[in-house]
C-alpha cells in the first residue's frame, strides 16, 4: 500500500464526514441565525426559544435526509470493500 493511496482514502472519508455532518448542522445553523436575530431585535432572552427551533430543524432534517445519509455511507463502505484486494496486494 503506497502512501498515496492511503491519503487518497483519507480524503475520502473526509469528504464523506463533512457531506455528512454538513446535511445534519447546516439547517440548525442557519434556524439558529435566524432566531438569534429575532431574539435581538425584540430583546427576548429566553434560552429555550432558540433551542426547540435549532433541535425541530435538525430531527426534521434527518428524517427528510436519513435515506440519503444512509446511502452515501453505505456507497462509500462498499468502495472500500472493493478496494481491499488492491489495498492488499
Amino acid at each position: 500500500m503506497t502512501p498515496e493511496a492511503l491519503i487518497d482514502i483519507f480524503r475520502e472519508a473526509l469528504a464523506v464526514i463533512v457531506t455528512i455532518v454538513s446535511m445534519i448542522i447546516v439547517p440548525g445553523l442557519i434556524v439558529g441565525l435566524i432566531v438569534a436575530v429575532f431574539q435581538a431585535a425584540t430583546s427576548i432572552n429566553e434560552q429555550t426559544l432558540s433551542f426547540l427551533p435549532r433541535l425541530l430543524t435538525t430531527l426534521l432534517g434527518l428524517m427528510l435526509m436519513g435515506h440519503l445519509l444512509v446511502q452515501t455511507m453505505m456507497e462509500f463502505f462498499m468502495q472500500m470493500v472493493n478496494m481491499i484486494p488492491q489495498v492488499i496486494g
